[in-house]
């Protein structure tokens, strides 16, 4: 997954590892009115119908979304768990055929199984294939964050339409789709009137914070969400399961290492250099591999930034130089500043990035399928910074 620079262009791995007013009121007016004389609500006593699954999924490592399983419904919570003041969006998961139970009249309704979804990040895309499910997908963000060929050959066929980023999402498109459901990105906490208008049309939207999750593991868990909205559990437990193992098998490995070398992260971004919080999922593989991470105690989920001068001095004497931007050779990053090229990494040819697998668009499969699949961006590392102990 991960490139050494010592070549003008970086590879990863080959199995590693990504938005007329009147018109519109009137279709929100029928679809809402259309929406108020189906919904039901029941009481939640009644018992599952045989054909409906008995598997359910655990969650044991992701601390941004909880599920729990009731008689033909499932309830699903999206958790800000690293606000100061945790906030928490409630859906209820309600097999077709079943009316909707008491309780939940200021939750987002999803009917399971769903058949169509719009994914607004490259996140949905894997968790799709992951599930086996990519012909759910009828809408994306932008076709051009798009890695999977499989996806990319829906895309070519007709099957799926570009719905526009989060800004400019093409809210009408959208309502003449009318999926079964949108993964949007964003928080409890924040503000997500932008989706306002696809919810008050009758269309669910739930939100993706998976890169909130401070493992590696329990990112690539939220698998198990795609799964208990596709009534999947068995197949996505018994994967994930796999993966769970490889993982922990590698991490032990990754403690073994007498060394631990010293480790720089990213490449400057407007002035700042921005590294990983310390409690951030990228930090855990930085020790999960076995490597020295200088910003490891400091807490937070996300990135911090730095100046030059601050990172400089640990740069000059790093061993190894991870994930260094957009760069693309050991002269574009000379290119960018000069004062690279006195780094320890730079000069011992130990600079890799995490962008091997790229298609002609640019499309990076490290943030697609390098979520679900940690296991494999583990062992690039531990393979880079210990190759003698996995040869």
């Amino acid at each position: 997954m991960i490139k050494n620079y010592r070549t003008p262009i970086f590879t990863f791995r080959k199995n590693s590892v990504i938005s007329v007013y009147i018109a519109l009121a009137m279709i929100l007016s029928l679809l809402q009115s259309c929406q108020q004389t189906e919904i039901k609500t029941s009481s939640p006593k009644r018992n599952y119908r045989k054909d409906l699954p008995y598997t359910k999924s655990e969650v044991k490592y992701a601390k941004g979304f909880t599920l729990k399983y009731f008689d033909n419904y499932k309830v699903l919570n999206i958790i800000h768990h690293s606000s100061k003041r945790p906030d928490t969006l409630k859906y209820a998961l309600v097999q077709r055929g079943y009316p909707i139970p008491q309780g939940f009249t200021k939750s987002q309704i999803i009917p399971i199984p769903i058949h169509n979804l719009i994914g607004m990040s490259s996140v949905q895309i894997a968790m799709a294939d992951f599930a086996e499910s990519t012909d759910i997908l009828t809408g994306l963000a932008n076709f051009n964050y798009v890695n999977s060929e499989k996806v990319r050959e829906s895309i070519k066929a007709g099957k799926i339409v570009q719905v526009g980023e989060e800004g400019t999402i093409n809210k009408e498109l959208i309502i003449s789709i009318h999926p079964d459901l949108i993964m949007g990105t964003g928080a409890p906490a924040a503000d997500n009137s932008r989706y306002q208008t696809l919810i008050n049309a009758g269309i669910p939207v739930l939100l993706n914070i998976e890169w909130l999750e401070t493992t590696p593991l329990g990112r690539a868990e939220w698998v198990k969400l795609m799964a208990a909205l596709l009534n999947k559990e068995e197949l996505v437990n018994k994967k994930f399961q796999s993966i769970e193992k490889e993982y922990s098998m590698l991490a032990e490995i990754g403690k073994r290492a007498l060394k631990k070398p010293q480790i720089i992260v990213g490449m400057p971004f407007k002035g700042s250099w921005f590294v990983p919080d310390g409690t951030s999922f990228m930090t855990r593989f930085f020790n999960d591999a076995g490597a020295t991470y200088t910003w490891a105690n400091i807490k937070g989920t996300g990135s911090m930034g730095l100046s030059f001068e601050t990172v400089a001095p640990i740069a000059l004497k790093a061993d190894y130089w991870i994930n260094s931007g957009t760069a693309t050779s050991k002269e574009d990053i000379a290119s960018r500043d000069i004062r690279y090229t006195h780094f320890g990494p730079y000069k011992k040819n130990t600079v890799y990035n995490f962008n091997k697998k790229l298609n002609d668009l640019g499309s990076n499969d490290y943030w697609e399928s390098g979520v679900v699949n940690p296991h494999l961006v583990l062992a690039d590392l531990i393979k880079i910074l210990h190759p003698e102990l996995l040869p």
